[in-house]
């Protein structure tokens, strides 16, 4: 059996007394570079002790302007929207070596670290609509492997073993303009320097609809599904087409979807739990419990069997009630994992 991983999709709810606008201030001024750093710091750690094999860093910006901002910046760009290496920069990734070096102390090894970056599509649709410009299009796809490239060459306490492209227009989007080789192609380019290196390349899907570009796409060797909010994704993906094109799944295996899943309590208790907060803890230990994810990887494993490298929550855990709940589900799909591992 292969060695199945737990890793985790980015976004964790920050700590109390923290706010997003304070955070968006930090990242823009990074004038408190020190309490910012903190609190991803934390934030990682806890992602650590929940057990997550192959943890991302906490993403704590927006998805999209992340990346745009420094696209959009003429001071950091060669031409138009042709970013200079040198800028391609992940923030977050300078702040968690102070982590992955105590990691590396206390256990004698290299963390490994997971890594995601928005894909082509999903920036250029952010900045373009449904205008086509293929040109601008493939200079996105070349930005997006400038910052993989130079993550993966300037990390030094830690290895990043899986870099992520976040796609999730693809499949939901009805603006998206480019033919499916424009998309595969965009994806190619946007991942290369990751499969040159060696690093496991997943795309983040949010509908399995059109998983098959990523089978197509040679340098993406994993599809991420969520899979444990929308268990009829798996119905779509056909168990010959990875086979075929040496493509693994990487599957939620807890829901993360927390508007539904505290919809179930506010029924079950005729209330509004975001407001009466005290039936929350159920999420964690009602809903998402460890048996529960246990069951769905034993279902998905009868499936796909050692098609299936990754597993996780669904997305990112952002939007989560607070980081407490957070590290519970982590832990509860630990505990999941491990005695799936034990029962084979």
């Amino acid at each position: 059996m292969q060695e199945i991983i737990f890793d985790d999709i980015g976004s964790y709810p920050l700590p109390e007394g923290v706010s997003k606008e304070w955070v968006q201030n930090a990242f823009k001024t990074r004038a408190e570079d020190e309490k910012l750093f903190t609190v991803i710091n934390d934030a990682f750690q806890q992602k650590i002790d929940a057990g997550v094999e192959v943890p991302t860093y906490p993403q704590y910006q927006d998805m999209n302007e992340q990346f745009l901002k420094v696209i959009r910046d003429s001071e950091c760009t060669e031409s138009p929207f042709e970013v200079k290496l040198e800028c391609a920069r992940i923030e977050e990734l300078e702040a968690i070596e102070t982590v992955a070096k105590a990691y590396k102390e206390k256990f004698g090894e290299t963390l490994k670290v997971r890594i995601c970056v928005t894909g082509p599509t999903e920036l250029y649709l952010k900045e373009f609509g449904g205008t086509r410009y293929t040109d601008i299009y493939t200079i996105f796809a070349k930005n997006v492997n400038k910052f993989v490239r130079n993550s993966m060459k300037s990390s030094k306490h830690f290895k990043i073993a899986t870099v992520s492209i976040d796609e999730p227009s693809i499949g939901l989007n009805p603006e998206l303009a480019f033919d499916e080789n424009e998309i595969i192609s965009a994806l190619t380019e946007a991942s290369k320097a990751a499969s040159k290196r060696g690093a496991d390349v997943e795309i983040h899907l949010h509908s399995a609809l059109y998983y098959n570009f990523a089978c197509q796409t040679p340098t993406i060797n994993v599809i991420g599904i969520e899979s444990a909010g929308t268990p009829s994704y798996l119905e779509l993906i056909d168990k010959k087409v990875l086979e075929d094109t040496d493509s693994f799944l990487r599957l939620g295996v807890a829901r993360t979807d927390i508007y539904s899943l505290a919809g179930v309590l506010n029924e079950k208790y005729c209330t509004n739990v975001w407001k009466d907060q005290q039936y929350l803890p159920e999420l964690v230990t009602q809903l998402e419990t460890p048996a529960v994810i246990t069951k769905r990887l034993r279902l998905a494993y009868r499936r796909f069997g050692s098609l299936i490298k990754y597993v996780g929550p669904d997305c990112g855990l952002g939007s989560w009630p607070n980081q407490k709940i957070a590290f519970i589900l982590l832990s509860n799909v630990a505990q999941g994992i491990k005695d799936f591992r034990e029962s084979c």
